[in-house]
């Protein structure tokens, strides 16, 4: 199944692994539904309109002025949490909250910013979970205090445990899953996955999943993801020394880039894919650089964070059912980049 302007959803080899969010997708579902019947009201071109404005309106609920703060594991100067921050803003904005972002790669920094959250005795905590085990007793903690916490992103195994009201995000090895099965259609046989953050548990699922689907072979390559030029280097020479390479897997839209020009300077012919979407990426999509990608929709993880902090600290209401909130994954292609464009641009997509 393919759609013109979000891409193929990725469904029957993920069955098993995903019937347990799919209440949570539905409910979500109807959320959206439910808010575009109520633009499409007021007129398709007032609504886009409204759209277009994006955080610099006025809030459109009476409610005290709530505090929450959004502690990830990356941030500002990525495309992917860029877009995170975008949607979290934005939801923000409409719900009168006074936001909070701040980030740190390195995971004890990370529980140090959600411990500063906790100083603070903001209203509600999202935080990232890439490496659980160094945010396990800072989450447990914030929770004991009373401060609601939802997960995003990443760490949706850990997250119900930790005391979490919810998880949004995608599910990792069923997006790994969705990559395999497309490299089959594609006829590949011997694909490269590039980790470029070592430790962080989403990228091993990535992986893992696509390994699971796939009928060929396939490596780990691991590079050091804050130096692309050390990436670029590193991707040739595997290519390189392995002319049977077909398929780069890149699990970051940054990389995709790097990965074709990689490939371009080693002679190969290895196509590339990669987890994520952004501007270049949709570019890549076009010219066919890229020949598919995997999104997750970082604007809506970090818009329902915000906007279901809000609901809970009004009504008392939560989505999902204890169940992860699906964002992806959707596999994109050449056909849909056209529809994709403007979003992108803007930075939602």
């Amino acid at each position: 199944m393919r759609s013109n302007a979000s891409g193929r959803a990725y469904g029957e080899g993920a069955a098993t692994r995903t019937g347990r969010g799919r209440a949570a997708v539905l409910a979500v579902g109807v959320v959206l539904s439910l808010a575009l019947t109520s633009c499409s009201s007021t007129g398709g071109k007032r609504a886009e309109e409204e759209r277009a404005k994006g955080a610099g309106g006025k809030s459109a609920v009476d409610t005290p002025r709530w505090k929450v703060a959004m502690i990830t594991h990356s941030g500002d100067g990525d495309t992917f949490w860029d877009i995170v921050q975008s949607g979290a803003e934005q939801a923000a904005v409409k719900d009168n909250i006074e936001f909070l972002y701040s980030h740190d790669k390195e995971a004890g920094k990370q529980a140090q910013l959600v411990q500063a959250a906790i100083d603070q005795e903001v209203d509600g905590i999202v935080v990232s979970l890439a490496k659980p085990a160094a945010m396990k007793t800072v989450v447990a903690k914030a929770v004991k205090s009373g401060i609601p916490v939802l997960t995003i992103n990443s760490g949706q195994d850990k997250s119900k445990s930790f005391g979490a009201l919810a998880h949004i995000g995608q599910d990792e090895v069923t997006a790994g899953e969705a990559v395999g099965e497309e490299l089959n259609e594609r006829d590949r046989k011997k694909a490269v996955c590039v980790l470029h953050e070592q430790g962080n548990v989403g990228h091993e699922e990535r992986c893992d999943g696509v390994r699971e689907k796939f009928d060929g072979k396939i490596e780990n390559l691991y590079v050091e993801g804050t130096n692309m030029p050390s990436v670029e280097s590193s991707l040739e020479s595997k290519l390189q020394s392995d002319p049977d390479i077909d398929s780069v897997v890149t699990l970051g839209a940054p990389f995709a880039g790097t990965a074709a020009k990689a490939a371009d300077q080693a002679g190969s012919d290895a196509q590339i894919s990669t987890f994520d979407l952004n501007e270049k990426v949709v570019s890549g999509l076009q010219d066919e650089s890229i020949t598919f990608a995997v999104d997750q929709q970082p604007y809506l993880q970090g818009y329902q964070a915000v906007d279901l902090l809000w609901l809970y600290l009004y009504n008392s209401t939560m989505l999902g059912g204890g169940q992860p909130v699906l964002t992806g994954p959707q596999v994109l292609t050449g056909e849909d980049a056209d529809a994709l464009e403007e979003y992108t641009g803007r930075g939602t997509r």
